[in-house]
């Protein structure tokens, strides 16, 4: 299928729609601390579905797809062992709430107050470097997909020349993102970011919908029921040889949330923008609801729906259209296992549908990119460039650097995509690379902003052990094929590893203490606008929940509902999981689960969707309203006194 005109109207005003908020906030823009954290005025939903967004790149949801094309159904089950140690995470504010205590604008800034410049340096340039590495084949794959999505040719002619369609989609599309973060900075990114959030929901919901729809229950269940054994798509106790994605993925990946925590700066500008701690913390209590669209609907149903066109008998005329295709498909199986989810929806969506999926990839697209673009840029100039050479600079030359930096990011991503050669999954390819600063970066974070014994030679031998450790998993994998110990795995040995080697190292060191409350700006330190005291004194059981001085009527109720919410799944996985260990329990009663927990999901999305619409708007009104208002300190500008 090829886009109609209808299609093109609304990926035109998709993008219109993005371009009228980046120049709507254009002139909110007045300083260093706009450009790089909106100037501290967003609230709580416009961050939690901005930076849900920028999360969700295109990549993304590719990546997403393709997992869960060769998982299924099952291992969402072992995510739902995530959902307590989520809870406890956002609801307690780990490390968030802390580091926006801090004012700190990057978090190398942070390890300069809490250890060392000379730490600083190093961890910006480990940061760097890792992270461009990591979105080095965001545009790639991106441009690939709307290449095969929308049945672009490879090549087409202009004044006479062969120009590549590939080359062309990633300039044009990097050009959009280049322009939307020189503009405004992250406040341009957040407005933008919070929009396309809106709309990639409703269609995510929209779309499960429809393509439900075309498949009878019956014809999903035989077909996943038909897959080999051991290798389940619908129950997860009989998926031993399911390769790669696997319990011991998902096992470290849960490790990761509450060690990782803040270390990925891919979209750190979101870390500080917040208007207060307090709201920092809510939008991450707020995040368990905003992702239920994304994460527990759209990118399970999806791929499953996907398998069942292509291996059931009565869809062979899609299977056999999606398999033409792929066989044009020049760069190996990673690249063909990409596109072959987004190939299936090329055949099944309608008009209309088939351009607002576009238009969401498109914006998922741009999103992400301004916001690593944004991201990466940042903390080169602010955390290595600037220490290094020492200088303070002027408010306007200081942002034209930034801008620089920027570009300069957005060439090497360009020129990495054109060359590098892609060979394994997408998301094990984010853990390897990722692993170079996130294996060790979380001990040190979470000694830095928790320990008082934390010592400045403890965060040193942590992040260089964590990066040794990833880096020698990278080069294995270069010399040798199907190595045992995957990128994940690799990422949880660097995690362990430096964890020991942080503790070690403070313990045997020089004991001394540091002072805390300065770093976070408390009791003799408080910032007065960080603080807005609600309640003197909070009940014992509220404490004991995470609810403290600060909390509304309404925040203690989003608090409850959170808590019932995650609590619910919780049981419903603790008791499931002693059911299957006791008992044979059959795929149609493990059906009949799924379908009740998808009609679930697609229900509590409708709520999402109005629920954080609304509240976002209001949040937009306020935020607008601070950033015209508020009188600049030019002098917030990233560097430690």
């Amino acid at each position: 299928m090829s886009l109609s005109i209808i299609d093109w109207l609304i990926i035109a005003s998709m993008l219109a729609l993005m371009i009228w908020g980046v120049m709507f906030t254009k002139k909110l823009m007045r300083s260093v601390s706009d450009f790089l954290a909106a100037g501290r005025s967003a609230g709580r939903y416009v961050l939690s579905f901005a930076s849900g967004m920028a999360q969700l790149g295109a990549i993304s949801i590719i990546g997403l797809l393709e997992m869960n094309y060769i998982a299924g159904f099952s291992l969402r089950w072992w995510e739902y062992a995530n959902g307590i140690v989520i809870l406890i995470v956002t609801l307690s504010g780990w490390v968030v709430y802390r580091f926006r205590q801090t004012r700190a604008l990057t978090l190398a800034q942070f390890f300069e107050m809490r250890y060392s410049k000379n730490f600083r340096i190093f961890a910006g340039i480990l940061s760097f470097s890792a992270g461009v590495i990591n979105f080095g084949i965001f545009p790639a794959v991106g441009s690939r997909f709307f290449i095969y999505f929308c049945g672009f040719p490879d090549t087409f002619n202009l004044f006479g020349l062969e120009i590549s369609t590939f080359v062309t989609i990633m300039t044009l599309l990097l050009g959009i993102s280049l322009f939307f973060v020189f503009v405004g900075g992250q406040i341009s990114v957040i407005i933008t970011d919070f929009i396309q959030g809106l709309f990639v929901n409703i269609i995510f919901v929209i779309t499960v919908v429809y393509v439900l729809s075309l498949v009878d229950w019956d014809i999903i269940y035989q077909t996943l029921h038909a897959a080999p054994q051991d290798a389940s798509l619908i129950n997860p106790f009989n998926t031993s040889k399911v390769e790669d994605f696997n319990f011991w993925y998902f096992f470290v990946g849960m490790v990761g949330i509450f060690y990782g925590k803040l270390s990925w700066q891919g979209h750190q500008g979101y870390y500080t923008s917040a208007s207060s701690p307090h709201e920092a913390k809510m939008g991450e209590v707020l995040s368990n609801w905003r992702t239920i669209p994304q994460w527990s609907l759209f990118i399970y149903v999806i791929p499953v729906v996907a398998y069942v066109l292509m291996n059931d008998v009565s869809f062979s005329q899609i299977s056999t259209a999606v398999h033409q295709t792929l066989g044009t498909v020049d760069g190996g199986e990673a690249i063909k296992s990409q596109l072959t989810v987004p190939l299936v929806l090329q055949q099944i969506l309608p008009v209309g549908l088939f351009g607002a999926f576009a238009a969401i990839m498109l914006a998922a697209f741009v999103t992400t990119h301004d916001t690593y673009l944004h991201s990466w840029a940042s903390i080169f100039i602010q955390d290595v460039y600037i220490p290094l050479t020492g200088k303070k600079l002027a408010p306007e030359k200081h942002l034209r650097l930034l801008k620089i930096g920027i570009f300069g990011v957005a060439v090497f991503i360009f020129l990495f995509s054109l060359f590098f050669q892609q060979s394994e999954y997408i998301f094990l390819f984010f853990a390897i690379t990722g692993a170079i600063f996130l294996g060790g970066s979380g001990a040190v974070i979470i000694g830095g902003l928790y320990w008082k014994r934390g010592t400045t030679a403890a965060a040193w031998s942590a992040l260089i052990t964590g990066s040794v450790i990833a880096l020698t998993g990278i080069v294995i994998h270069q010399l040798v094929d199907d190595f045992f110990i995957n990128g994940q795995s690799f990422w949880g040995l660097a995690m362990a590893g430096s964890t020991i080697v942080y503790i070690a190292v403070s313990l045997l060191g020089k004991k001394q203490e540091y002072d805390l409350d300065k770093l976070l700006h408390r009791g003799k330190y408080a910032v007065k606008e960080d603080e807005k005291i609600i309640e003197q004194e909070v009940k014992t059981g509220w404490r004991a929940l995470g609810i403290g001085k600060e909390f509304t009527k309404g925040d203690k109720l989003i608090y409850i509902a959170t808590y019932i919410y995650t609590f619910a799944w919780t049981a419903v996985f603790i008791i499931g999981t002693i059911y299957n260990l006791t008992t044979d329990v059959p795929d149609m009663e493990w059906m009949q689960f799924w379908k009740i927990f998808i009609y679930i999901n697609i229900a509590v999305s409708v709520v999402v969707i109005f629920w954080f619409g609304i509240g976002g708007i209001f949040d937009l009104k306020t935020m607008f309203r601070k950033l015209r208002s508020t009188e600049r300190d030019f002098q917030d500008d990233g560097h430690v006194n």
